[in-house]
């Protein structure tokens, strides 16, 4: 189904993600709420399904002048294999082993797997992503979670999808893989030339 849907694409954008939502249970060791992924489990989701769309923008690219440009959206927080997101959705078996969970690891697992795909790539890792409008701020990029010039750590998703459609307008984003944050509204100099912003 995914061939039918991708071939003749130049590009396609990756956007999927699993998501946490409350169980509704409460941690008794922390007194936290428990999370799970209703609607999918990170290594189906963000690992399997992310490699399926790669795959099959694999076989609708051919020869290397044909090949998709995949635009994948990822996380900040990989760097980091006890970031706090790898602990939602985590269980114990009745072994003391554990399951679920690691939700930015199986995001760098797709990652990995796309760079190594040989096909045209440009990954993006947005900070903590806004449900506020977009055009406002200036955006900043980085490596392994280093974002010099802000401590902010977020971004609206109207920003991410600029930055994700420019990754497609501007070669200089093909073979990358970098963080995205903003600075907050009136702090810093609007992005408005995202041939720049690279």
């Amino acid at each position: 189904a995914l061939d039918d849907l991708i071939g003749g694409c130049d590009a396609i954008f990756i956007c999927t993600s699993a998501k946490p939502a409350p169980t509704g249970e409460v941690d008794e060791s922390t007194g936290r709420p428990k999370f799970g992924f209703p609607n999918g489990d990170p290594e189906l989701v963000d690992w399997t399904g992310q490699r399926n769309l790669i795959d099959a923008a694999r076989r609708a690219g051919g020869n290397d002048d044909d090949a998709v440009h995949v635009v994948l959206c990822s996380s900040m927080g990989g760097t980091n294999p006890d970031h706090p997101l790898n602990n939602l959705g985590r269980t114990t078996r009745p072994d003391g082993t554990l399951a679920g969970g690691n939700i930015l690891k199986w995001k760098r697992k797709a990652e990995a797997y796309l760079v190594g795909s040989g096909m045209p790539y440009t990954i993006v890792h947005p900070g903590g992503l806004l449900n506020e409008p977009g055009n406002e701020r200036e955006l900043c990029l980085g490596v392994d979670d280093s974002i010099p010039g802000t401590s902010n750590n977020s971004v609206p998703r109207e920003d991410v999808a600029n930055v994700m459609i420019a990754a497609l307008e501007n070669d200089e984003y093909r073979g990358r893989s970098f963080d995205l944050v903003s600075k907050p509204v009136g702090d810093g100099v609007v992005t408005e030339d995202y041939s720049e912003l690279i």
